[in-house]
């Protein structure tokens, strides 16, 4: 549908950066890193259905905190969380950001999986390739990332290997690392599908437990998935977790929309005699007390 003169519709789109400079309809969701940085924990578990925009939000977390993405400061201009650049000062572009997406690891078997999952591991070691040449890290640990960044799949070597990337990062940027991991539960809910749970629940705890538990160049994570995985649990030990479903009060405006910001889109694109058809196709959530779309 297109409405002469307005802002296009973003349908699909799951990079912050394209969405905003390509001047699409944004509703503003950046007080999810505000709630973050003042009220939430070292690790962070957020579950939530498919489809309320989980995704775009780790990217829009990526963009502010990413020490690599300082050119793109702009991008927050003129939205909410833009009232407290000056408070979060310590954080905008501040620290190296580590980011995966497990969906990646939907595959028919082990090895398959293991091999995506690897090579979505070496796409960040190669996004900071460059510190390999820098004499401020140790050459042990520059023989160590060359040798991870061109590995066959290992899950005894990638299992570590984030926690060791974090450390290489120490050592460059003098600050620690924001791992931020999508999709967390995809891996195990196909591997109970396809019959190799058991292989891929002790990968993803050896990487889990590694990177978030024993990892003292942690700043902090944020998890996210659609289903809070308990049986032969792969967050075990990690006692600092914080976990916020769709029954808690954290953060429950800032996935789905709220019926604010819905009649405030409805009356952009001047269709709010649709507000009944809206709510009989799209309302019916509860994420703690707020009501979403």
């Amino acid at each position: 549908m297109l409405f002469d003169g307005k802002k296009r519709i973003p349908i699909g789109y799951e990079d912050f950066k394209q969405l905003m400079d390509g001047e699409f309809y944004y509703v503003d969701k950046t007080m999810l890193i505000y709630e973050l940085l003042t009220g939430g924990g070292q690790n962070n578990l957020i579950t939530r259905p498919r489809r309320f925009g989980k995704t775009l939000n780790f990217s829009m977390l990526r963009y502010f905190f990413d020490i690599t993405e300082k050119e793109n400061q702009y991008l927050f201009d003129g939205l909410k969380i833009s009232r407290y650049y000056e408070k979060l000062s310590a954080y905008r572009n501040t620290h190296p950001v580590v980011t995966l997406s497990l969906k990646c690891a939907k595959q028919g078997n082990y090895e398959y999986a293991l091999d995506s999952l690897c090579n979505e591991i070496k796409g960040q070691f190669s996004k900071y390739s460059f510190i390999a040449d820098s004499e401020r890290i140790k050459p042990n640990d520059r023989e160590e990332f060359m040798k991870i960044l061109y590995s066959e799949p290992d899950a005894a070597l990638f299992g570590r290997s984030i926690k060791f990337l974090c450390s290489c990062l120490k050592q460059y940027y003098g600050v620690n690392t924001i791992v931020l991991i999508d999709e967390y539960d995809v891996p195990l809910e196909d591997a109970y599908f396809s019959g190799y749970y058991d292989k891929m629940v002790l990968f993803i705890r050896s990487l889990f437990e590694s990177a978030l538990k024993t990892n003292p160049a942690l700043e902090f994570s944020v998890i996210t998935g659609c289903l809070r995985i308990s049986k032969e649990s792969i967050f075990t030990g990690l006692n600092n977790l914080e976990v916020n479903s769709i029954m808690s009060d954290s953060y429950s405006e800032c996935f789905g929309f709220v019926q604010g910001e819905v009649d405030e889109l409805m009356s952009y694109y001047e269709i709010e005699e649709k507000s009944d058809v809206m709510k009989r196709w799209y309302d019916g959530y509860l994420f703690g007390d707020a009501e979403v779309y």
